[in-house]
């Protein structure tokens, strides 16, 4: 199964956010086993590194960001990508670039913790939780 990692769930991992790190982690852990093929949306990797470096010494977060994308195949943002999410019903519209990211990508689904904002999506969405139980 190709599944979208969505931008929070890679940072209930690396920050450890309590109520969301475990199942996070789970996630992780399918994509290194390679049981799923997980893939992150291109503008991810700025957005971690951007919110990493506020926090952690810049080599720090770049050896955090370079662990990231050996797990996760990079799901591409082009021209496409942006036309088609500016027409997208995904209102958000940084969900809706993620969505059609993810289409581009071939996958199958996106996990997220925000379901609530993929109301529209023509991809399966799934909270982590949910995700686990059915995989």
């Amino acid at each position: 199964m190709k599944a979208l990692i969505d931008t929070n769930i890679i940072l209930d991992v690396l920050l450890e956010r309590k109520s969301f790190f475990k199942p996070a982690v789970e996630i992780f852990c399918l994509a290194e086993d390679s049981k799923i093929e997980a893939f992150i949306c291109a503008t991810t990797v700025t957005t971690i590194d951007y919110l990493l470096t506020k926090s952690l010494p810049v080599k720090k977060a770049r050896m955090a960001l370079s662990h990231i994308i050996s797990l996760f195949e990079i799901a591409p943002v082009n021209k496409a990508v942006i036309e088609r999410a500016l027409n997208s019903r995904v209102t958000d519209f940084e969900d809706a670039v993620l969505e059609e990211s993810g289409k581009i990508a071939g996958v199958d689904c996106i996990i997220t913790r925000n379901v609530k904002d993929f109301k529209y999506a023509s991809i399966k969405v799934f909270e982590p939780i949910e995700f686990l139980a059915i995989f």
